[in-house]
């Protein structure tokens, strides 16, 4: 199938990368408002170059359209996508409200395409591993499952753009931008949630308008409780992995970024000991926990093969947009929660 980028900025080199190793997927063209912007990154992988949202979304050959844009701008782009006929597949957060997530799910229904997300932290051996053995239930009764994101940005990140650290368009701090893929970890390996109580904080950064820090204690539908913790304001120097844990009443498991800390099972199998023996790596360096760019483009490209799959199986891709809602829907409580004073925020 043939894809076309909106946004030619970091995200959008990314999804190049991504599109040009998947199999099932070319890239077709690259739209970006900066023509220079567009072209430069058409010409470096041979596709068209489009600076015109119009004649972009015109071209009859262009059949998915990835969106690359700042957090708080998926909406329009998709929109007019879907309108438009093409299937999406957007960057994380599908959008930053539950609102607006629900209006491009409509869109998507009215046309008959498929919206799906970037979840790409789903995509990797270890997150299969994991998965595995959540739904065959070898946790026991599932009693603790947290999510901690113990990351790093320079203020000069925040300065580099006008949008970053905005409400508006970023959607939030810690917690939206740099944790959603751990949080829609947490929910796929653990379950719905049922409540959270939060409270945050800007500690290390000035003039933006979000947080750097929060923390929510976190109540899940089948009863286990835990936390999630995100920052942008805890220092290392290789950056500390995003963290998935669960524990039950007949095993744990502890994942840091792709690897894991804790494999532990009351009753053992055979598969324990190669999973150990592959992905057992111990503390390492965070996966863009101090540098964003340093993130492998694999688990994006695996997500792209999901959804073109999908598409031609005339299913639902494992990273719809129904799945896309539900970190979303978390976290705007958990903020609705830190805004008045930790109450307790019903999902």
């Amino acid at each position: 199938m043939k894809f076309g980028i909106i946004g030619a900025g970091m995200i959008g080199h990314f999804h190049a990368k991504a599109i040009t190793a998947m199999t099932g997927g070319t890239l077709h063209s690259v739209f970006d408002l900066r023509a220079e912007g567009a072209q430069k990154l058409a010409t470096e992988y041979g596709a068209k170059a489009y600076s015109n949202i119009d004649e972009f979304l015109s071209d009859p050959e262009l059949e998915i359209v990835t969106i690359g844009t700042p957090s708080g701008a998926h909406l329009d782009p998709a929109l007019a996508s879907l309108n438009a006929g093409k299937h999406v597949i957007c960057e994380k957060p599908l959008e930053v409200t539950v609102e607006r997530v629900d209006e491009l799910m409509a869109a998507a229904a009215a046309n008959n395409r498929t919206l799906a997300a970037v979840l790409n932290r789903r995509f990797h051996p270890g997150m299969d591993a994991f998965k595995k053995a959540a739904d065959e239930g070898r946790f026991g009764k599932l009693t603790s499952a947290s999510a901690y994101v113990k990351w790093w940005r320079e203020q000069s990140y925040y300065d580099s753009a006008a949008w970053r650290g905005t409400w508006a368009l970023d959607g939030g701090g810690a917690l939206m931008n740099q944790s959603i893929h751990t949080v829609d970890s947490l929910i796929y390996l653990a379950g719905p949630i049922k409540s959270v109580q939060a409270n945050a904080a800007l500690l290390a950064h000035t003039d933006i308008e979000v947080e750097d820090i929060i923390v929510a204690i976190v109540e899940f539908e089948n009863g286990a409780r835990g936390v999630i913790e995100a920052s942008t304001c805890t220092w290392s120097k290789d950056g500390h992995p995003a963290r998935v844990q669960l524990s039950g009443t007949d095993g744990s498991v502890f994942l840091a970024d792709e690897s894991f800390e804790i494999w532990d099972f009351r009753d053992e199998r055979p598969e324990d000991a190669e999973v150990r023996s592959k992905y057992m790596k111990g503390l390492g360096i965070g996966v863009g926990a101090n540098d964003p760019s340093a993130i492998s483009y694999y688990q994006h490209q695996r997500n792209f093969e999901e959804v073109v799959n999908a598409i031609r199986e005339g299913r639902e891709p494992t990273v719809s947009a129904s799945e896309a809602r539900k970190p979303v829907a978390v976290i705007r409580a958990i903020y609705e929660s830190a805004q008045n004073d930790g109450k307790k925020v019903y999902l």
